[in-house]
Protein backbone atom coordinates (compact mmCIF):
# COMPACT_ATOMS: atom_id res chain seq x y z
CA UNK A 1 0.00 0.00 0.00
CA UNK A 2 1.11 3.14 -1.05
CA UNK A 3 1.56 6.39 1.28
CA UNK A 4 -0.27 9.01 0.07
CA UNK A 5 2.49 12.08 -0.17
CA UNK A 6 0.56 15.65 -0.28
CA UNK A 7 2.10 19.32 -0.40
CA UNK A 8 1.02 22.69 0.39
CA UNK A 9 2.93 26.09 -0.63
CA UNK A 10 5.61 25.52 2.40
CA UNK A 11 4.93 21.77 3.39
CA UNK A 12 5.85 18.36 2.45
CA UNK A 13 3.65 15.90 4.15
CA UNK A 14 5.20 12.47 4.14
CA UNK A 15 4.65 9.23 5.88
CA UNK A 16 6.06 9.35 9.93
CA UNK A 17 9.21 7.33 9.98
CA UNK A 18 11.89 6.57 12.31
CA UNK A 19 14.42 9.50 10.99
CA UNK A 20 11.08 12.06 12.47
CA UNK A 21 11.49 10.13 16.19
CA UNK A 22 14.04 12.98 17.73
CA UNK A 23 11.61 15.57 16.06
CA UNK A 24 8.12 13.51 17.52
CA UNK A 25 9.98 12.97 21.11
CA UNK A 26 10.84 17.18 21.28
CA UNK A 27 6.90 17.73 20.73
CA UNK A 28 5.41 15.03 22.74
CA UNK A 29 7.89 15.83 25.88
CA UNK A 30 7.09 19.28 26.28
CA UNK A 31 4.24 20.39 28.26
CA UNK A 32 2.75 23.18 26.15
CA UNK A 33 2.41 20.88 23.37
CA UNK A 34 0.50 18.08 24.66
CA UNK A 35 -1.20 20.45 26.94
CA UNK A 36 -4.68 19.83 24.81
CA UNK A 37 -3.64 16.42 23.24
CA UNK A 38 -5.14 13.77 25.42
CA UNK A 39 -1.76 12.14 26.40
CA UNK A 40 1.00 13.09 29.25
CA UNK A 41 4.42 14.19 28.34
CA UNK A 42 6.87 11.72 27.14
CA UNK A 43 9.69 10.94 29.06
CA UNK A 44 12.15 8.86 26.57
CA UNK A 45 12.69 8.69 23.10
CA UNK A 46 11.43 5.03 23.47
CA UNK A 47 8.22 5.77 23.50
CA UNK A 48 8.38 8.12 20.20
CA UNK A 49 9.89 5.62 18.35
CA UNK A 50 7.02 3.34 19.54
CA UNK A 51 4.60 5.63 18.31
CA UNK A 52 5.97 5.46 14.93
CA UNK A 53 5.30 2.20 14.71
CA UNK A 54 2.06 2.57 15.54
CA UNK A 55 1.73 4.75 12.85
CA UNK A 56 2.82 2.59 10.47
CA UNK A 57 0.45 -0.20 11.48
CA UNK A 58 -2.39 2.11 11.89
CA UNK A 59 -1.78 2.89 8.34
CA UNK A 60 -1.18 -0.72 6.96
CA UNK A 61 -4.54 -1.56 8.63
CA UNK A 62 -6.64 1.51 7.26
CA UNK A 63 -7.32 2.23 10.44
CA UNK A 64 -5.26 6.15 9.81
CA UNK A 65 -3.28 8.12 8.26
CA UNK A 66 -0.38 9.90 9.92
CA UNK A 67 1.60 12.62 8.11
CA UNK A 68 4.72 14.22 8.95
CA UNK A 69 4.74 17.81 8.64
CA UNK A 70 8.28 18.45 6.89
CA UNK A 71 9.04 22.77 5.71
CA UNK A 72 10.50 22.50 2.40
CA UNK A 73 12.74 25.60 2.83
CA UNK A 74 14.90 23.62 5.21
CA UNK A 75 13.63 20.10 5.75
CA UNK A 76 12.75 20.80 9.59
CA UNK A 77 10.13 18.49 11.07
CA UNK A 78 7.17 20.89 11.75
CA UNK A 79 5.02 18.08 13.63
CA UNK A 80 2.26 15.78 12.54
CA UNK A 81 -1.27 15.51 11.02
CA UNK A 82 -3.68 12.95 10.41
CA UNK A 83 -6.96 10.89 10.52
CA UNK A 84 -7.57 9.05 12.81
CA UNK A 85 -10.30 6.64 13.67
CA UNK A 86 -10.44 5.83 10.06
CA UNK A 87 -13.87 4.59 8.59
CA UNK A 88 -13.56 4.34 4.61
CA UNK A 89 -17.05 1.86 4.54
CA UNK A 90 -18.66 4.66 6.64
CA UNK A 91 -16.31 7.42 5.11
CA UNK A 92 -15.45 9.42 7.69
CA UNK A 93 -12.60 10.44 9.93
CA UNK A 94 -11.37 12.58 12.56
CA UNK A 95 -8.25 15.13 11.85
CA UNK A 96 -5.83 15.30 14.49
CA UNK A 97 -2.49 17.64 14.96
CA UNK A 98 0.65 18.52 16.64
CA UNK A 99 3.12 21.09 15.99
CA UNK A 100 6.26 22.45 17.81
CA UNK A 101 5.87 26.11 19.41
CA UNK A 102 8.12 27.48 16.95
CA UNK A 103 5.88 27.38 14.10
CA UNK A 104 2.65 28.41 16.04
CA UNK A 105 0.80 31.12 14.62
CA UNK A 106 2.20 30.82 11.52
CA UNK A 107 -0.48 29.36 9.02
CA UNK A 108 1.26 26.55 8.81
CA UNK A 109 -1.13 23.82 10.17
CA UNK A 110 -3.56 25.92 8.50
CA UNK A 111 -2.40 24.39 4.94
CA UNK A 112 -1.75 20.91 6.44
CA UNK A 113 -5.29 21.17 7.85
CA UNK A 114 -6.48 22.37 4.18
CA UNK A 115 -4.66 19.62 2.06
CA UNK A 116 -5.39 16.79 4.42
CA UNK A 117 -9.38 17.92 4.07
CA UNK A 118 -8.86 18.16 0.25
CA UNK A 119 -7.12 14.74 -0.10
CA UNK A 120 -9.78 13.24 2.30
CA UNK A 121 -13.00 14.86 0.66
CA UNK A 122 -11.77 14.75 -3.36
CA UNK A 123 -9.37 11.42 -3.76
CA UNK A 124 -10.73 9.27 -0.55
CA UNK A 125 -13.86 9.86 -1.08
CA UNK A 126 -14.82 10.81 2.60
CA UNK A 127 -18.37 12.63 3.43
CA UNK A 128 -17.44 13.61 6.90
CA UNK A 129 -14.44 14.73 8.65
CA UNK A 130 -14.52 14.80 12.96
CA UNK A 131 -12.33 16.59 15.35
CA UNK A 132 -11.94 16.69 19.21
CA UNK A 133 -10.82 19.25 21.26
CA UNK A 134 -10.56 20.26 25.21
CA UNK A 135 -13.26 22.43 25.97
CA UNK A 136 -10.27 25.76 26.19
CA UNK A 137 -8.33 24.97 23.35
CA UNK A 138 -8.72 27.99 21.26
CA UNK A 139 -6.41 27.93 19.11
CA UNK A 140 -7.19 24.71 17.64
CA UNK A 141 -11.33 25.52 17.55
CA UNK A 142 -10.43 28.49 15.75
CA UNK A 143 -8.58 27.03 13.33
CA UNK A 144 -11.28 24.25 12.82
CA UNK A 145 -13.94 26.99 12.44
CA UNK A 146 -11.70 28.99 9.78
CA UNK A 147 -11.69 25.41 7.81
CA UNK A 148 -15.99 25.25 8.41
CA UNK A 149 -16.02 22.87 11.11
CA UNK A 150 -19.03 23.41 13.11
CA UNK A 151 -19.23 22.11 16.86
CA UNK A 152 -21.91 19.65 17.13
CA UNK A 153 -21.58 18.89 21.52
CA UNK A 154 -19.80 18.34 24.26
CA UNK A 155 -18.60 14.85 25.08
CA UNK A 156 -18.43 14.23 28.72
CA UNK A 157 -15.45 12.66 30.53
CA UNK A 158 -14.08 11.65 26.88
CA UNK A 159 -10.01 12.73 27.29
CA UNK A 160 -8.06 11.22 30.23
CA UNK A 161 -4.81 13.25 30.82
CA UNK A 162 -2.83 14.09 33.56
CA UNK A 163 -4.73 11.58 35.72
CA UNK A 164 -8.27 12.52 35.09
CA UNK A 165 -11.26 12.99 32.67
CA UNK A 166 -12.05 15.82 30.66
CA UNK A 167 -14.88 16.97 28.40
CA UNK A 168 -14.51 17.62 25.09
CA UNK A 169 -15.96 19.47 22.04
CA UNK A 170 -16.74 17.74 19.12
CA UNK A 171 -16.46 19.21 15.61
CA UNK A 172 -17.13 18.13 12.23
CA UNK A 173 -17.57 19.61 8.61
CA UNK A 174 -19.05 17.54 5.83
CA UNK A 175 -17.79 17.47 1.75
CA UNK A 176 -19.36 19.92 0.00
CA UNK A 177 -20.11 21.95 3.04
Amino acid sequence: MLFPELETERLRLIEVNKEHAQGIFDNFSNPAVVQYYGMDPMTELAQAEKLVDHFRNSFLASRSIRWAMIRKEDGRFVGTIGLNNLSKGMKRAEIGFEMHPDFWRTGITSEAVKAVLQYSFEEMGLHRMGAVTFLDNVASIKLLEKHGFEQEGILRGYLFQNGQSHDARVFSVLKNQ
